[in-house]
């Protein structure tokens, strides 16, 4: 896995944005943020911000920037939930999962697709 920083709110606000549009200047990225609209230089801060920490890259057209991820969604989420599972749940997927349900974060129905996804897990290591 890459050497990954985990991303401010705004950061990943930005970055949700680029992995859904797979390539995008600036303007393509404010134009699918909420509103309040941030400012232009606001995001493009960020979005610099994103490529030296190596979440994208570019391609120039002239002076513009189209950005790109580098860093996939799913590698991303696999690096915090390691981090969540390391940080607060002592590297136990029992304890989390134990947390989730004392919290009612997770329903019966959620809790029998786990099931299934576990006997299957079971099945196919057999």
């Amino acid at each position: 896995m890459k050497d990954l920083k985990e991303l401010t709110k705004a950061e990943e606000q930005i970055m949700q944005i680029i992995w859904d549009i797979e390539k995008g200047f600036v303007r393509d990225v404010i134009d699918l943020l909420p509103y309040p609209k941030p400012a232009y230089n606001t995001v493009s801060t960020i979005v610099r911000i994103l490529e030296s920490k190596g979440f994208v890259s570019h391609e120039s057209f002239g002076k513009s920037h189209r950005y790109f991820p580098m860093v996939t969604k799913e590698e991303y989420r696999a690096f915090m939930a390691t981090k969540l599972l390391n940080g607060y749940f002592d590297n136990s997927v029992q304890n989390m999962l134990s947390y989730f349900i004392e919290e009612k974060k997770l329903d019966l129905k959620e809790a029998d697709q786990l099931l299934s996804l576990i006997e299957n897990a079971k099945k196919n290591q057999s």
